[in-house]
């Protein structure tokens, strides 16, 4: 079970790396290992949301520096292990670009968020479910358009309006067939019991990579995600941050 430590000047945070996740894992204890991380910041901290760092582009910014695209030359494809892992406060998360140009949602090659979120009532998760049910459908829908992108761009080069409708309609009413079978998604009755006492990001499951969560340190997390930030969602005083394999 590998276990790395975060060094910051609120203190340490330990977090446990799962083998559910080998990609994320062993890229992880990759950089680690090779000092990545050192002297970086959590560049982008948002009170009852998450802390984010990673970006070897942070290391001794200048204040004001647009940071959070920095990155190894290559991404992760997505390990998603759901709903057995998901984001309650204290899950250590991949950071990614979007969805519309990155479909497949592989994550970048270091930044991570850790979570904090909030609590949330049975009723705001309901909400959350018709949302996610809303997604699983476009994502199905998103799935055929890229199956008849050439159909798609002919009909567009010959401007057949008519063509284009009907096959719209088409990809529609198989994206909806398609979402009915894979049944509306619901979370389990330990995600529930956990967003409702504990808390987290239940918006963001399935979406991003949870390849970890903190074992010790969630009081460092908590006292981390409520300083005070620039416009960017920087900290105004720089959080740097050590990481080494235990």
């Amino acid at each position: 079970m590998a276990k790395i430590k975060i060094t910051t000047p609120e203190g340490n945070i330990i977090v446990r790396l799962y083998d559910e996740t080998p990609k994320h894992r062993d890229n992880f204890l990759k950089l680690a290992q090779e000092g990545y991380f050192n002297g970086t910041i959590f560049h982008r901290v948002i009170e009852e949301f998450m802390i984010q760092g990673g970006d070897p582009n942070s290391r001794n910014a200048p204040k004001g520096k647009m940071l959070g695209t920095g990155g190894p030359d290559y991404t992760i494809p997505a390990e998603f292990v759901y709903p057995q892992l998901f984001h309650k406060r204290g899950a250590l998360s991949a950071a990614r670009t979007g969805d519309e140009v990155n479909p497949e949602r592989e994550s970048s090659g270091s930044q991570f968020y850790i979570v904090w979120g909030k609590t949330y009532s049975n009723g705001e998760l309901k909400q959350i479910e018709k949302q996610m049910a809303m997604q699983q459908e476009q994502d199905v829908f998103n799935g055929l358009t890229k199956q008849y992108r050439n159909q798609i761009m002919d009909l567009r080069r010959n401007r057949n309006r008519i063509g284009l409708q009907a096959l719209q309609d088409k990809l529609i009413a198989e994206a909806k067939a398609k979402s009915k079978e894979l049944g509306k998604p619901v979370f389990s009755l330990e995600q529930i019991e956990t967003y409702t006492t504990l808390g987290g990001t239940p918006f963001l499951d399935n979406q991003y990579t949870v390849f970890g969560e903190v074992e010790e340190g969630l009081d460092i997390i908590e006292r981390i995600q409520s300083v005070e930030t620039d416009r960017n969602d920087r900290p105004l005083d720089d959080i740097t941050i050590q990481i080494e394999v235990l």
